[in-house]
């Protein structure tokens, strides 16, 4: 995972990229005399000459695409970020080379057509292995974010095998409310039990959460609505005093199709239609009632730029297009941004 800058010296050209999945940011700002670029949106801000001015069409997704707002657009007009898998070379003279260097490829490998489940299930399970392993390496102190789900747990049995022997997890809880128990610990502790972890629960209190707002909301590069932003904002600062980083099981839902809407989606003949009821926060009759009149577009932006997504070629079934948007599209602008 990168954003990296390059200034090459004797062209005179600055080399920008940016990795395959986004999981770094790289926000750009440019006019006619410059170009600005940072790891975060308010670090841009900081210069004092960008007009704050709200993009209508990027306010449309965020408000209908659960707040996911696809590169290279922000909710700021003369803010953008550098898409995923990107490279952009520009010179002193204000000419810009750009290129998508890399793509998510779906359906099957000439070598995977004849795979059954039993293949399949080694070919999963060899490549999550190695992926666990890789990112291990470098890491003098070892952790996971373990809620004790299916993911996570993975995670903690691969590190496990792979041979790291001191291992540190993390659950946070919540106070019970409605009647809803307020943290999964149950299961948390069931799989740091079984693996010998150094593990920590982080319980927090109402209170906590409403005097901590203010900070999370200032840690976010752009606005994000879910309900565990605080959580994980709160888990990160305990994580801090004991790992320099964790691997999660963020991107797994994506990737395997956890998410409710998948069932509505496979087979349905209109792909678009079933992924626009099931993962649409609201109609467009309903996002025209909530926006003012110099920010409203008459035209279904986000919706559109679905529909598109949906047409590429290379994803023939319905539930592989709903995997391959939110895969590249949709994990890049929300969880994983939201953890970054």
């Amino acid at each position: 995972m990168f954003a990296l800058a390059i200034w090459e010296r004797d062209n005179q050209r600055l080399f920008l990229a940016r990795d395959r999945l986004g999981v770094k940011p790289l926000y750009l700002s440019r006019n006619g005399e410059r170009l600005r670029f940072a790891s975060t949106l308010p670090a841009l801000l900081k210069g004092g000459d960008i007009d704050p001015m709200i993009d209508p069409v990027a306010l449309n997704h965020y408000l209908n695409f659960h707040a996911v707002v696809p590169a290279p657009r922000t909710l700021l007009a003369n803010v953008q970020k550098l898409e995923p898998g990107t490279w952009m070379r520009i010179d002193r003279h204000g000419e810009v080379e750009r290129q998508t260097w890399w793509q998510l490829h779906y359906g099957p490998n000439p070598d995977e057509r004849e795979l059954d489940l039993e293949g399949w299930t080694t070919r999963v399970l060899d490549a999550t292995r190695d992926a666990v392993a890789i990112r291990q390496r470098a890491a003098v102190d070892v952790g996971v974010l373990l809620s004790g789900g299916v993911d996570s747990s993975l995670l903690v049995g691969l590190l496990r095998e792979v041979g790291v022997d001191d291992l540190s997890t993390f659950s946070i809880g919540f106070e019970d409310a409605g009647g809803e128990r307020g943290d999964e610990f149950q299961y948390s502790d069931l799989i740091a039990r079984h693996y010998g972890t150094r593990h920590h629960k982080l319980r927090i209190a109402e209170s906590e959460i409403i005097d901590q707002l203010p900070a999370a909301f200032r840690a976010m590069s752009e606005p994000m609505v879910s309900h565990d932003c605080i959580a994980f904002y709160l888990l990160s600062r305990e994580v801090a005093k004991h790992c320099k980083g964790v691997q999660s099981g963020q991107g797994a839902d994506e990737l395997f199709a956890g998410y409710h809407w998948y069932p509505q989606v496979d087979g349905a003949e209109d792909a678009f239609g079933a992924y626009r009821a099931a993962f649409f926060d609201r109609s467009h009759d309903e996002y025209r009632d909530t926006v003012q009149a110099p920010w409203l577009l008459e035209t279904d932006a986000a919706g559109d730029f679905v529909r598109e997504h949906f047409a590429r070629p290379g994803a023939p079934d319905a539930v592989d297009k709903a995997l391959r948007l939110d895969s590249t599209v949709m994990l890049v602008d929300d969880p994983v941004k939201r953890v970054d």
